[in-house]
């Protein structure tokens, strides 16, 4: 089973219930009452990141805030606010628009299918 763990400083650990099955380092997000999935758009209701796999009615640790290691959904530069993409990635963000969609700001930059390390906003 894949882990995932923060790159910095560890973000505050959660438990929570899956209603999909998700991949460790995926974004995740509200889907239910107490329940979190991987993103699937972009969305305000993040909440933090997998740390390992678990399948659908599982339970799932989940780092908050801090620097946390995510996949790019096209490319970001290190800088960039970013958003919540398909299949748990972040995307660039485009300022002035939903800006209550952002995740965090990119402190490296990675193109479409590759790590960037993130900064959440909370």
């Amino acid at each position: 089973m894949a882990e995932y763990t923060p790159r910095y400083m560890p973000g505050a650990a959660q438990t929570w219930t899956t209603s999909a099955s998700v991949s460790a380092g995926n974004l995740l997000v509200i889907s239910g009452s107490g329940t979190v999935a991987a993103s699937s758009t972009a969305t305000e209701s993040f909440i933090g990141v997998a740390g390992v796999d678990a399948a659908s009615g599982a339970q799932v640790t989940v780092y908050t805030g801090g620097i946390q290691k995510l996949i790019a959904s096209g490319s970001i530069t290190a800088g960039n606010t970013v958003e919540a993409a398909a299949s748990g990635a972040v995307a660039a963000h485009t300022n002035g628009t939903n800006d209550g969609r952002i995740v965090g700001v990119a402190v490296t930059t990675a193109t479409n299918g590759n790590v960037v390390y993130v900064q959440m906003e909370r």
